[in-house]
């Protein structure tokens, strides 16, 4: 059993690690070589070859000099940290990859300090050590800072260091001498990452992702962590609570390649990953044991949802014109079939039937699920973000999450200005690579929002990134965006002229020629109030022609939204509805009469 290694690749985004899985992947000849391959295999779903991060993991094998090398690609967010811990259990060891010129990233930290805690053995890859001004060396020694302050034990300081270049196919020992290609890499973890430890005992598997297929069902996948499995095996489901379940293997899976392979009469031993078909009734966490003496094991831990968020069906007037997708049911369904899979988040039903309260890890977390949502044809709409408050010994306590950022000098000032009005603390100011390296610890709440405003003072420079870091006593009231709406007053098209002329009231968010509906908000007022405005007025024709009466119009480009932003945008009144091709920004109550009405009474 001595042939087997899982390894999982913790990365900062855009720090290379999906080119280099695919250079491992070229290394072993896993395709032919007249077959057509794209690049970032392991980015297989959209949004995330978009955004250029990882949301979901998944497992690629490899075969090398005889050793079959299981990679687990780990999510670099710490949004996303329900997938983090689940990922990290399947491996014996990390591959920490880190930019030679950006140094350990923050985001990083977050895997990196799971991955110490749960014991595994890191090896570094300082990748991109071509590129101009970069400095191994001192990444080198910002690594074995950042493990040491993470509590590292002695074996895990003591790492093996790889330098190479993905882009350009290879890895070395040394950064000044470059190798052929990346056989150095897989020599380093053959030898330095521990084989799976063979357990004694009966059947142990604990369920750390699901998959699913239209014609077989659902698929649990999980590391066997003692005993051996095989087709047609009789075995027990252990549940949260200690229920026991009778089931049976039908079918049995292992990875390789990027794909499954059916199992038909060999067993699996302890250490592999596969994925188990037969049991019906499971979720995440749970284990698969013996039949006859079924020891189940400790339940996967998740850290706690910090925000939460309203969905409820879409009721504007354009309601059902671009979805396929839009009652409560869908809505409903769709929600909890979301919660098998991603463990951080929760959903909660409200006494209304068609309004769900769902909670997540951040913005990111939460975005990520209604873009999948829009893009399956889903329409709905979402409240304003809330973080969740708790009350510990009669006090109330709120998420506080360290925030870091990466800015040019000249902008510091105006960045620290931003965080600290949103009662964040400076802790630490550093100058590195003719840049401010600033962190703070700022309240969830102040966050919401905060991203546009440091981009927009540092000219799109800076880098920002945060990680959860404890309930902390409530900080007070933070200041939130201070100017009002302009709001729509009847429903009809957008016309250039009507758009012009209001020109001095605000910027618009809707284009001309747009349809658009009464009580939509369709721009920002320069006042803090909120004002009618009727921009589906066409200019009165006469049939005398006065100079100059016909001069073009001018008009300043629509400022456009995305998703996140919007989250960002809203104000506890407003609602963004979101359809497969849409996203707008409306007032709850559409009638402006009945909008103050509800105004008077609060």
């Amino acid at each position: 059993m001595q042939n087997l290694r899982n390894i999982a690749i913790i990365a900062h985004v855009d720090h290379g690690k999906t080119t280099l899985v695919d250079r491992i992947l070229h290394q072993v000849k896993l395709f032919r070589d007249n077959q057509d391959v794209k690049d970032l295999i392991l980015d297989s779903n959209d949004l995330e070859r978009e955004r250029g991060i990882t949301i979901l993991s998944k497992n690629v094998s490899v075969r090398y000099k005889g050793v079959k090398i299981n990679i687990i690609d780990t999510p670099g967010h710490s949004d996303f940290g329900g997938e983090v811990e689940r990922v990290l259990n399947m491996a014996d060891g990390v591959l920490l990859l880190v930019d030679a010129f950006e140094g350990p990233m923050p985001q990083t930290r977050f895997v990196l300090q799971k991955a110490i805690e749960l014991g595994l053995k890191p090896v570094v890859v300082i990748n991109k050590v071509d590129k101009p001004n970069c400095t191994p060396e001192e990444v080198y020694e910002d690594v074995f800072d950042l493990m040491f302050s993470l509590n590292a034990t002695e074996d895990q300081l003591d790492f093996p260091v790889v330098y190479g270049s993905s882009k350009q196919g290879w890895m070395s020992g040394d950064w000044k001498k470059p190798a052929k290609d990346v056989s150095y890499l897989l020599d380093v973890i053959i030898e330095h990452i521990p084989a799976p430890e063979k357990k004694e005992g009966t059947f142990q598997m604990q369920v750390t992702s699901l998959d699913y297929s239209s014609y077989l069902g659902r698929i649990a996948v999980g590391r066997i962590t003692r005993g051996s499995v095989e087709p047609g095996q009789k075995i027990s489901v252990v549940k949260k609570d200690g229920k026991v379940e009778k089931s049976e293997v039908k079918e049995l899976y292992r990875f390789e390649g990027l794909g499954k392979e059916k199992i038909k009469r060999s067993k699996l031993e302890t250490g592999e990953i596969c994925a188990i078909l037969g049991p019906e009734d499971f979720e995440i966490g749970d284990t698969f044991a013996d039949a006859e003496a079924p020891e189940g094991l400790k339940f996967l831990k998740v850290d706690e949802p910090t925000m939460s968020m309203l969905f409820t069906i879409n009721n504007s007037p354009f309601f059902g014109k671009e979805g396929k997708f839009v009652t409560s049911r869908h809505l409903r369904d769709r929600l909890f079939k979301e919660i098998e899979k991603n463990l951080a988040l929760r959903v909660e039903e409200t006494d209304s039937a068609d309004k769900f309260i769902v909670y997540g890890r951040g913005i990111l977390h939460l975005s990520i699920l209604v873009e999948t949502m829009r893009r399956e044809g889903y329409e709905f709409q979402l409240g304003q973000p809330q973080v969740l408050i708790k009350e510990i010994d009669g006090i109330k306590h709120e998420p506080v999450e360290l925030l870091t950022i990466q800015v040019p000098e000249e902008f510091s000032g105006k960045v620290i200005e931003i965080v600290t009005r949103r009662k964040g603390e400076i802790q630490k100011m550093e100058n590195k690579n003719e840049r401010m390296h600033l962190e703070f610890s700022i309240p969830a709440r102040g966050l919401i929002g905060m991203a546009n405003a440091v981009l927009t003072v540092s000219e799109g420079e800076a880098i920002t990134a945060h990680r959860f870091l404890a309930y902390e006593p409530w900080k007070g009231d933070i200041e939130t965006r201070k100017k009002g709406s302009l709001i729509s007053m009847h429903t009809g098209t957008a016309i250039p002229y009507a758009i012009d002329k209001l020109q001095d009231r605000g910027r618009f968010f809707v284009d001309p020629g747009e349809e658009i509906y009464a009580g939509q908000v369709i721009g920002e007022n320069t006042r803090e109030d909120d004002i009618l405005v009727n921009i589906t007025k066409t200019k009165k024709l006469t049939n005398m022609r006065a100079s100059g009466s016909d001069d073009k119009t001018s008009i300043a480009p629509a400022v456009k939204f995305s998703l996140e932003q919007c989250m960002e945008y809203i104000k506890k009144d407003e609602y963004i509805e979101v359809t497969p091709k849409s996203i707008r920004l409306r007032k709850i109550i559409l009638n402006e009469h009945e909008r103050k009405r509800s105004e008077r009474k609060d």
